[in-house]
């Protein structure tokens, strides 16, 4: 199993209150991978990203879809090794490209991802 699919499963299992849909567009690159609703009734993407080391490897389509659509997107990172997920808001994109996991998030942890995507709309 893919190392991006892997961290989907335990987001899936981990964060039950969201409903999580799965896009897998190969029409338009730079899509997210995800798409969530919440029970404030609001919508985000998340794209799901695994690396080995800090750094964070972007496509073009991908930052071109976060400048564009900087609001109620987010990036979430899984460095393996030390298993540690970190979210990012999209608008960081280009920071998180030049500055890796050194950036601060906006949310460490799984269970604390999921109570950062509750809290959305409220």
């Amino acid at each position: 199993m893919a190392p991006e699919r892997k961290l989907y499963q335990k987001l899936k299992k981990n964060i039950t209150t969201i409903s999580w849909i799965r896009l897998e567009n190969l029409s338009l690159s730079g899509t997210p991978d995800l798409l969530g609703y919440n029970n404030s009734e609001h919508f985000f993407t998340v794209e799901l990203k695994v690396t080995k080391s800090n750094k964070v490897r972007f496509s073009p389509h991908q930052i071109a879809f976060h400048v564009k659509h900087p609001r109620n997107s987010f990036i979430m990172v899984e460095a393996l090794g030390p298993g540690t997920v970190k979210l990012y808001e999209g608008s960081r994109i280009l920071e998180l490209e030049a500055c890796g996991l050194e950036l601060n998030a906006c949310s460490l942890g799984l269970e604390a991802c999921g109570l950062w995507f509750e809290s959305l709309g409220k």
